[in-house]
């Protein structure tokens, strides 16, 4: 009984990811069926591993979570969210740095703009306990990337993780 109710599981996710039903549009009527077929999305999404919301994930999407990215030695790390705004997008999100620490974290964000070009941002935190909020306006990107290291109050000094993408267009 077991097995056959995995395999029907199986057969139901694989469905519903190949049909895209995360995408239909609700109506007013209709709106109860469409935010149960958005959480029977997530939780698919959630056995097969995807990162991200459904809210992410649908072609109206306003909002993708990304992270938590950590540098090499635990010691920092970030994870927030991009959201759609009326200038393009905006990446926001939280950058941790571990009690006891004697150095920084800092996170560096680069995303490709809508020209061709690579833009950056970097923020920093000393605190060695409470979070840092930061916000980048990166307005109509293609791609981004993130990655936290460690580093002095005046620059980075190593202990960097790879460079993890956070967003891109299309999914």
């Amino acid at each position: 009984m077991r097995s056959g109710l995995h395999v029907l599981l199986g057969l139901t996710a694989g469905a519903t990811l190949g049909l895209g039903l995360c995408a239909a549009p609700a109506s007013a009527a209709g709106q109860g069926i469409a935010s149960a077929q958005t959480t029977s999305t997530q939780a698919t999404w959630a056995q097969a591993g995807v990162q991200g919301t459904a809210e992410g994930r649908s072609a109206a999407a306003e909002k993708w979570s990304w992270g938590p990215t950590t540098s090499t030695d635990a010691k920092g790390w970030a994870k927030g969210e991009i959201r759609t705004t009326k200038s393009g997008l905006r990446i926001t999100g939280n950058l941790y740095d571990a009690g006891g620490a004697r150095t920084c974290s800092w996170l560096k964000i680069k995303w490709l703009t809508g020209q061709g070009g690579y833009r950056t941002a970097t923020v920093k935190n000393c605190s060695r306990s409470a979070p840092r909020a930061f916000r980048v306006d990166a307005g109509h990107m293609l791609s981004s990337l993130a990655k936290v290291c460690r580093g002095t109050a005046t620059r980075v000094t190593g202990k960097c993780s790879h460079w993890e993408g956070v967003w891109a267009q299309g999914g």
